[in-house]
């Protein structure tokens, strides 16, 4: 089965009934496109929200409702303008990036966990280490175009690794008192 079989997008660790299911991508949804404005700063605590709530999306949501969830964090960010301060204006060139960064950790739930039935955790190494490490080349290559400033590679690579780590750690336990 590869990643781009609808059958493995639409694998859940929890069945929901369609009314749960639309609860789930509710919060999920608010929680990446409002942690920009209702936390602001810092940035890691934001991005540990966020990745708290595409985890949980790739464990307990179908296709359909997974692409909004991926795509929501980014245009938070953008919208809010504060997470990057000067830099937010680069966000735009970054967002195809983080949109598929996004996709990376929620696949890996999707693939290694739900498919292969990978333990959780080893999942959550992978996949943060695919998203970070995807993210950084990317801004690396951006910022050797001089399309984006240096000074966002750190911002794409170690503290992506930590906040979707912390994040997903979280969503873990939350995950556990759902089930």
């Amino acid at each position: 089965m590869n990643i781009f079989n609808a059958e493995l997008w639409d694998k859940q660790e929890i069945r929901l009934t369609t009314l749960q299911q639309n609860l789930h991508f509710t919060a999920y949804a608010a929680a990446c496109l409002l942690a920009p404005f209702l936390l602001g700063h810092p940035q890691f605590l934001v991005g540990a929200a966020v990745n708290a709530a595409l985890v949980l999306a790739g464990l307990n949501l179908k296709t359909k409702k997974i692409l909004p969830i991926v795509l929501l964090p980014s245009l938070g960010v953008l919208a809010r303008g504060l997470i990057f301060g000067p830099f937010t204006v680069f966000l735009v060139y970054l967002m195809p990036f983080i949109w598929v960064g996004n996709l990376i950790l929620v696949g890996a739930f999707k693939k290694l966990h739900l498919n292969l039935k990978v333990n959780k955790i080893v999942t959550l190494g992978i996949g943060a280490a695919a998203k970070a490490g995807f993210l950084y080349a990317s801004a690396l290559m951006l910022s050797q175009l001089q399309i984006i400033p240096k000074a966002l590679t750190i911002a794409m690579g170690p503290i992506q690794l930590s906040t979707a780590l912390v994040g997903g750690a979280l969503a873990l336990l939350i995950q556990k008192r759902l089930a």
